[in-house]
């Protein structure tokens, strides 16, 4: 057993909440773990604290420029066992991350070796239900309160819980209305969309307003030089079942290489699926609707899993999927995947990662 982290007990613990009604990311749990650096002294003081706010200077470098990374994965509880999944692809991402915005490296390892007992001190906030789970947010930011356009000399990294029903609440599965954004673009090759960057999100949420105030629940994001290949959606990569083959736009440097969407990509494969990475355009989409090949369209993202799509938009013309229903394919996978997750089915992949009990 690896040895234990410093822990600062809190004076007082929070009631639990009430499980089935769980929203998104709105209730936070006791404790958080915490991690600092500095030039001299690298990363160092891992321990977990009690969740609360923070000290951060008015010049901190990650308010003025931006300097700021996060990931989003999530622990389910099953007959009593609390397991993570697939954590060393988020802990890969966020160096990826980290490295395009010259901010320090993390150890993986000792990252995940941290969330394992930080989740075991809050084990009793994990909850069971359907569609639930304990969403765990690492955020990495710069902290040193000087200004100048340069890599902060200090960072900081938190990593916060949430217990959490659906995404979309109430029904995990019901289709959703996505609007093709032609004005404004995300990212474009060589930036910083394959990032999960938090200015990233802040880019996107004009346009996401925009498409909400139409009846929209998500942007659909074209390529941000030629504005006509499909990249990706909000908060979620995006599929699409053609002739029963299940495609996605390949990574290419402005798309976020989604961990949903690498798993959503093995799991098709092994089910028998057909799958393939490659640029198709919006208007190839159409043309496929009316002829009757685009059968199914679903997005896939840590926070929504999978979510299909009923219907898209693009300029003044509307396309309705599979008569706006959830299409076979895509509650096969979802079946499969949350199935993996939540232990209700054999885990041949090895993504399942069991958080053990600590002797504190």
């Amino acid at each position: 057993m690896s040895e234990n982290i410093e822990l600062k007990v809190s004076p007082e613990l929070k009631e639990k909440p009430d499980f089935s009604q769980l929203t998104f990311g709105e209730i936070f749990t006791d404790y958080m773990l915490s991690f600092e650096y500095s030039l001299d002294q690298g990363w160092h003081d891992l321990k977990i604290i009690p969740y609360g706010p923070i000290e951060l200077s008015p010049a901190a470098q990650s308010i003025h420029y931006g300097q700021a990374v996060f990931e989003g994965l999530k622990a389910y509880k099953h007959d009593g066992e609390v397991v993570l999944f697939r954590p060393e692809e988020n802990f890969k991402r966020i160096n990826q991350s980290l490295e395009r915005l010259k901010m320090p490296q993390i150890d993986e390892a000792l990252l995940l070796e941290g969330l394992k007992q930080l989740v075991d001190v809050d084990r009793e906030w994990v909850p069971d239900g359907e569609g639930q789970s304990l969403y765990i947010r690492p955020t990495v930011f710069a902290t040193q309160g000087v200004l100048g356009v340069h890599p902060s000399h200090e960072y900081r990294l938190l990593i916060i819980l949430s217990p959490s029903g659906s995404y979309y609440g109430g029904d995990s599965l019901r289709t959703t209305k996505i609007y093709v954004e032609d004005e404004y673009v995300r990212a474009v090759r060589g930036g910083v969309g394959f990032a999960k960057v938090a200015g990233n999100y802040a880019a996107s949420l004009l346009a996401q307003a925009n498409a909400n105030q139409l009846g929209f629940d998500q942007v659909l994001w074209l390529d941000g030089v030629e504005q006509k290949y499909v990249e990706e959606v909000g908060s979620m990569n995006i599929f699409f079942v053609i002739d029963g083959k299940v495609v996605t736009p390949s990574l290419n440097g402005s798309i976020l290489p989604g961990i949903t969407r690498k798993t959503v990509l093995e799991l098709a494969e092994s089910l028998g699926y057909e799958t393939e990475e490659r640029r198709i355009s919006i208007e190839e989409l159409y043309e496929l609707h009316q002829s009757g090949a685009l059968t199914e369209v679903f997005g896939t993202g840590t926070a929504a899993v999978i979510s299909p799509v009923g219907t898209l938009q693009y300029r003044d013309e509307e396309i309705v999927i599979n008569n706006n229903e959830t299409g076979p394919v895509t509650q096969k996978l979802y079946d499969h995947y949350t199935g993996i997750q939540s232990g209700k089915l054999e885990d041949p992949h090895g993504w399942r990662v069991v958080v053990p009990r600590y002797d504190r």
